[in-house]
């Protein structure tokens, strides 16, 4: 059925363009991007230290080697300036770039893949209302054989199902939300996962923590475990987290997901945020003492 959805979307994008969007139309879709943008954590991988926002150069540190994250301003040089919405779609619905080529699951279109197409093109409204930024992208510095990127085609084919993310009617609507923003938008078990050797997540063990997190990190265990995860969190423990960075002991949180508050999260509403803790404490519960709640 995924499939078949992804081929009709598809099929009508090569139709030909869309009619334009009046004024109003597309300055909302602008303006709903704009979160949507946040939800995702766009900002956080796309911005060097120091650097123009969005304009890309930042380098990710992983157990497979380091990734440099592209310009994604809509400078058509060195950006996504020249990409049609159907690019963009597939970009992030298929982890294909325009010409063909398969792009790294750094690069989280395994997550992202869930993303609905009006919020797809809704966030490159976003981007393409910005500044373009003229910066070269950097090489990625990888090892052999994970230099090999036609390797990336077989490994798709073994680990990666495009989506959309379907709503589950059996379920109420606050737990498809949260399940769509941990999920898709904002590509947790990217992170919060452990990986298995050919770096793809482990499903079974989703958000139960990484001990071999992106840049050296322990990414923590997020499933309600009582003892290794957020188990003895309240909702409201996790909306503070998500809002603040404050955990329930008081202190903060810092490194990556620091960032992840400070450019996103934090900007979410709080129906939203309440959305993602209360899906995230629905969870089956799974026991992970390498990665604890909290990196600790």
């Amino acid at each position: 059925m995924r499939h078949a959805c992804t081929t009709l979307l598809l099929a009508l994008l090569a139709a030909g363009p869309a009619p334009a969007a009046d004024g109003a139309g597309a300055a909302d879709a602008v303006a709903r991007g704009a979160y949507l943008v946040r939800a995702a954590g766009c900002k956080a991988c796309h911005t060097a230290e120091g650097g123009p926002a969005f304009a890309g150069g930042r380098a990710l540190e992983t157990p497979f080697g380091t990734f440099h994250t592209p310009n994604i301003t809509p400078d058509p040089e060195t950006g996504i300036g020249r990409w049609s919405d159907r690019d963009f779609v597939r970009a992030l619905r298929e982890g294909l770039a325009p010409d063909g080529s398969h792009y790294y699951p750094a690069f989280p279109y395994t997550s992202y893949t869930g993303i609905r197409d009006e919020d797809l093109l809704a966030i490159k409204a976003y981007l393409f209302s910005l500044p373009p930024v003229r910066r070269p992208n950097r090489p990625h510095a990888l090892p052999f054989p994970v230099s090999q990127r036609w390797l990336l085609g077989p490994w798709k084919r073994l680990f990666f199902e495009p989506g959309p993310l379907v709503d589950d009617p059996s379920r109420p609507a606050w737990w498809n939300r949260g399940r769509y923003l941990v999920r898709a938008l904002g590509h947790c078990g990217e992170c919060h996962s452990p990986r298995n050797l050919a770096g793809a997540m482990d499903e079974d063990r989703f958000l139960a923590g990484n001990p071999d997190g992106p840049e050296g990190e322990v990414v923590p265990n997020i499933t309600p475990d009582r003892e290794t995860g957020i188990g003895r969190w309240r909702v409201g423990d996790l909306v503070e987290v998500l809002r603040s960075g404050m955990l329930p002991d008081g202190d903060f949180v810092g490194g990556a997901m620091g960032e992840v508050i400070d450019e996103g999260t934090s900007h979410l509403t709080d129906a939203d945020l309440e959305a993602i803790a209360r899906y995230l404490l629905s969870l089956p519960p799974i026991a992970n003492p390498e990665a604890p709640a909290g990196g600790r």
